[in-house]
């Protein structure tokens, strides 16, 4: 496996110690709210019927979800005027970081970017400063079952899908932002189900970390991770196996 699949595994892992919490739950209905301003009906809105997936996937409620999809289709009053920020920083070692912000109040979210940077040692930094490092890509994920490499390619490479990551217990599928509609389409059709599909930002270079980078590099993460605005952290970083395997003996 990759670094970027030992990172992504970390990251799914989380998720579901986030879930737990409770703040995924909010973070994903946030999702779908905004997803509903394009519209509720879900076979006309593809990001809406993918932000209502994953949320199904993780568990929250269907009445949760239903309320979500009114608030934000004006169908239901109590929606927020919710704005999409994206911060630039830097984490410890020069990693590029991206912070994708979901927030009804853009005072609070900078404030408390700019806290979890600093008191993590890293810095925010102007825009532009290492978005360029990012691509937005489309990327789905699939429980690997009984499913090959082979089996997933033939499924997804006439609709878009560009690479396939083993990320242990996930087959991860890479597309251009624009595909991941087919991408996920050609799933269903082919019969194989899917944890969650969207659109995504994927470094074009990374940064190897040795584990005391690793280990600051994901307490900044988590930092941001907490606040209630923020919606995704992306960062240029690189996990050996090795290092991977470190860090899961000192977390055991």
């Amino acid at each position: 496996m990759s670094g970027h699949s030992k990172w992504a595994t970390t990251k799914h892992k989380k998720a579901a110690i986030d879930a737990k919490r409770g703040k995924l739950f909010a973070k994903l209905i946030k999702n779908i709210e905004v997803a509903a301003r394009g519209g509720a009906d879900l076979a006309g809105n593809p990001t809406l019927f993918d932000a209502v997936q994953k949320a199904k996937k993780s568990s929250v409620p269907n009445d949760n979800i239903d309320r979500a999809i009114k608030r934000g289709s004006g169908a239901e009053a109590g929606g927020s005027d919710y704005q999409n920020i994206m911060y630039e920083g830097y984490g410890t070692n020069g990693i590029a970081v991206l912070v994708e912000c979901l927030t009804d109040n853009r005072n609070r979210a900078a404030s408390e970017v700019r806290v979890a940077f600093t008191r993590n040692g890293g810095q925010l930094a102007d825009p532009g400063s290492v978005a360029y490092v990012f691509s937005r890509k489309g990327v789905v994920l699939l429980p690997k079952a009984e499913l090959t490499e082979d089996d997933v390619l033939m499924a997804v490479l006439e609709a878009g899908a560009e690479e396939v990551n083993d990320l242990g217990d996930q087959w991860e599928i890479i597309s251009e932002a624009t595909d991941v509609v087919a991408v996920r389409t050609a799933l269903q059709e082919a019969g194989i189900d899917y944890d969650s599909a969207e659109s995504s930002f994927v470094p074009s270079t990374k940064v190897e970390v040795d584990v005391q980078g690793a280990q600051k590099i994901l307490r900044l993460i988590d930092a941001l991770e907490d606040s209630d605005d923020v919606q995704n952290v992306y960062a240029n970083f690189d996990i050996s196996d090795d290092v991977a395997a470190e860090l899961e003996a000192a977390d055991a």
